[in-house]
């Protein structure tokens, strides 16, 4: 039967990529590069309008390494709807390739096709580019200090049910099944980066969030562990949570004060995210690392909004989420400063300007020029 086949496939194909896994390269030293090369992919619908405003800032802000030749921004095309659709690649080869001959991405928003859009099942371009580079952690900062908040969100990026989101089978007119794959390696490697991190900053209390009382296989084996992996941290807090009692804490005060690192399997993470975003002022107001070994992905942690360029209000469009992730960037690659310095010159944008993504505010040359200006 075709099903079956298809069932024995996705497992072949796990196990090879669990294979992959156990090779994989350890993190870049990037005080170690002579150059260190920072590509950047516009994307689609807004994503080149906020994309390259990114760009601009940063060439302003890194005027001497530019021209040192310490660091390079790189032009990355044909991650586009179009070109996708036209190739029927997620990710077309010659692009792949690119990508692999940088260090770290910056990314703007891609289009994933959906059933309603009569074009070809093609898979998420983030979720292909997670899985080729192996960028096994999306970590997400939320900071809202009025109210004591400082959360930080590292959800797994390579399995759960986004890895075989488009590998679902139709098993007759009447059932369709998709799946859901956790992995020792890939849980147990998210986990130490989070008690990492927590341990780096403080000792930050660990929460793990979970629908292990449901999903008894995956979701039990990753809450497990993440409790493992907890044992070389004593020194360090842990507890976990339900996902659904976890989108109500996070809205109530001032149980939501208490937590600080959290651990997500994939579709959990991709949800409480944008809600914890939306607390600390909405979806565009948070950037997103992609972090692997070798390689690093930062993006706006919002889509690529076509009904505003459909509309004519492209020009309007808020870049504060992809700047924010460039300023996550250079902090990642070493340049604490000017990091520090984006961010400040970011926090006062958001403070003067009126970003309405229509005519009635601001639009993204003002808060390009406003940012450049402020970093001065």
């Amino acid at each position: 039967m075709e099903y079956v086949k298809a069932f024995e496939t996705i497992v072949k194909e796990q196990l090879e990529r669990v294979e992959r896994m156990k090779t994989a390269p350890q993190s870049t030293d990037y005080k170690s590069l002579d150059k260190i090369i920072v590509g950047i992919i516009d994307g689609d619908g807004i994503g080149p309008i906020i994309t390259q405003s990114c760009k601009k800032i940063m060439e302003e802000l890194m005027a001497d390494e530019i021209a040192a030749g310490k660091l390079e921004l790189r032009d990355i095309e044909g991650l586009t709807i179009e070109n996708r659709v036209e190739k029927l690649e997620t990710v077309p080869a010659d692009v792949l390739a690119a990508v692999k001959e940088c260090h770290v991405l910056l990314k703007g928003p891609t289009m994933t096709p959906g059933k309603g859009d009569n074009m070809p099942n093609l898979e998420s371009a983030n979720v292909k580019l997670r899985k080729e580079l192996d960028l096994f952690a999306n970590v997400r900062p939320v900071s809202i200090p009025e109210k004591n908040i400082d959360w930080t969100f590292f959800r797994e990026n390579t399995e759960g049910e986004y890895a075989l989101g488009s590998q679902g089978v139709d098993i007759n007119d009447d059932i369709s099944m998709d799946f859901k794959v956790t992995t020792t390696i890939g849980t147990t490697r998210l986990a130490r980066a989070a008690f990492e991190f927590a341990k780096a900053n403080g000792n930050k209390r660990v929460t793990i969030v979970t629908k292990a009382n449901i999903m008894k296989k995956t979701d039990g084996k990753f809450l497990s562990l993440c409790y493992e992996v907890a044992k070389d941290y004593p020194e360090i807090e842990v507890d976990d949570y339900y996902v659904d009692i976890t989108a109500a804490n996070l809205i109530k005060e001032p149980t939501n004060s208490k937590f600080n690192v959290f651990i997500l399997p994939n579709l959990y993470g991709d949800i409480i995210t944008d809600e914890a975003a939306q607390i600390q002022g909405g979806v565009g107001t948070a950037g997103s690392i992609n972090q692997g070994g070798r390689y690093a992905m930062f993006e706006a942690i919002h889509g690529s909004a076509p009904r505003m360029i459909s509309e004519g209000r492209g020009q309007y469009a808020n870049p504060s989420s992809i700047v924010r992730a460039g300023a996550m960037l250079l902090r990642h690659i070493g340049y604490q400063d000017q990091a520090a310095a984006l961010d400040k010159a970011l926090d006062e944008a958001l403070e003067a300007l009126n970003m309405t993504s229509n005519n009635t505010g601001n639009s993204t040359d003002d808060f390009t020029k406003f940012v450049i200006e402020h970093l001065k």
